[in-house]
């Protein structure tokens, strides 16, 4: 009988751990500011991704600010340098993840960078991203660089500034959304 009590305890001690990742959905969209001085800064570092995991295929979903990002566009003011999607799990560890467009050439991109997310209160963010242009050879002639940390809420957007990059920035918890949805009457 003394097994119970003790596995009972074990349980309690092992569950906060076990749902302590969740599942959340993470939209960005890397921006131009046209009307800002565009900075030149060093090119990104060879080792630009390291430690960070790639967004793969399977993790990838259908974008939903579509529909800003087309408003962005039209105004004239801004460049939509990189629009993506996906979902991965988060928790009080960080999670490093790489993400590029365009073109590999000698391992770098066009637009490449990372985001870190780690759960705290609210979620922790450090974006940093290049945007790359190519000499003739293919490699880096000048590059333009975001550099951002922030502290994002759950299912709102944020806007991280960079001056002449910026970053717009979405995470939301399946979870806490399944959690917030208001009952559904079935008796309609």
């Amino acid at each position: 009988m003394r097994l119970i009590p003790s596995l009972a305890l074990l349980l309690t001690l092992i569950a906060p751990a076990a749902l302590a990742d969740e599942l959340y959905q993470i939209e960005m969209i890397l921006i131009r500011q046209n009307l800002e001085q565009p900075f030149q800064s060093q090119p990104a570092p060879e080792d630009w991704a390291k430690g960070a995991k790639p967004v793969s295929a399977d993790q990838e979903r259908t974008p939903s600010l579509n529909e800003m990002t087309a408003k962005l566009e039209a105004s004239g003011n801004y460049t939509v340098l990189l629009h993506k999607a996906w979902q991965q799990t988060l928790s009080d560890q960080p999670s490093l993840v790489s993400i590029t467009a365009g073109q590999e050439q000698f391992g770098q991109f066009p637009v490449e960078g990372t985001l870190s997310f780690t759960l705290k209160r609210f979620t922790d963010v450090q974006a940093q991203f290049w945007v790359n242009q190519f000499d003739n050879n293919g490699v880096v002639s000048a590059s333009e660089r975001l550099n951002q940390t922030s502290q994002t809420k759950n299912g709102q957007l944020n806007f991280l500034d960079a001056g002449h990059l910026a970053l717009l920035l979405k995470v939301t918890s399946f979870a806490a959304s399944k959690r917030e949805a208001p009952p559904q009457n079935l008796d309609q």
